[in-house]
């Protein structure tokens, strides 16, 4: 696997569908966490913080990242992180603002990510925010629209939420409920142990 994942990075590194875009950036930044896993989460592309450290899902949207995988009981080094595209789209006179991937970047990065998908061959996908589930599932439609239910990717079923972002910017207890409740459905779906105390984090108080 290892062979195969490092075949697919140097494949990424070169890709000449989105060389030839010439809207993304040239570091490239292509995933953390453990191959042999059977949970993959996957997100849109890298910002700023992902470029400069080359690892996706660092910064304060890694550390709620970080924190959603704990109160699953699980830690970054347990579960596969990716992004769709695997470089930060380009902006001019940038520094650290970012912007979300085209439909043309996503479609010209596509394989990649579903090559390593079938190379990590994962029981259960979470896709992070609504960039990355249209891209992977070819279906539009908002985060509010594809959550709460099971998709079907090649025979995986993918969870759909909200991208730890968007979290960061809304302090609404109840949309963070809505993004435990998805965790809660993948680890009921996978057979994790869901304890009492699990069940009810973020739920509205009486």
């Amino acid at each position: 696997m290892e062979e195969k994942l490092q075949y697919l990075r140097d494949l990424a590194q070169n890709w000449k569908p989105a060389r030839d875009l010439n809207s993304l950036r040239d570091t490239m930044v292509f995933a953390t966490g453990n191959p042999h896993t059977q949970l993959m989460l996957i997100g849109e592309a890298p910002g700023y913080y992902e470029e400069v450290q080359r690892e996706p899902f660092v910064g304060r949207a890694g550390e709620k990242l970080n924190q959603i995988l704990k109160a699953m009981g699980l830690s970054r080094d347990m579960v596969y992180i990716s992004n769709i595209v695997k470089f930060r789209p380009a902006l001019p006179n940038q520094r650290t603002n970012n912007r979300a991937p085209t439909p043309e970047e996503i479609e010209a990065c596509l394989p990649i990510i579903m090559h390593e998908i079938q190379v990590i061959q994962p029981k259960m996908i979470i896709a992070l925010g609504g960039t990355a589930a249209v891209g992977l599932l070819g279906e539009q439609g908002s985060v509010s629209s594809m959550r709460g239910r099971f998709h079907d990717l090649n025979g995986i079923p993918v969870r759909v939420t909200y991208h730890p972002s968007y979290l960061l910017r809304s302090d609404n207890p109840r949309e963070k409920r809505k993004v435990w409740e998805d965790m809660l459905a993948v680890m009921e779906r996978m057979g994790m142990p869901v304890s009492e105390k699990q069940r009810g984090y973020f739920l509205p108080r009486e």
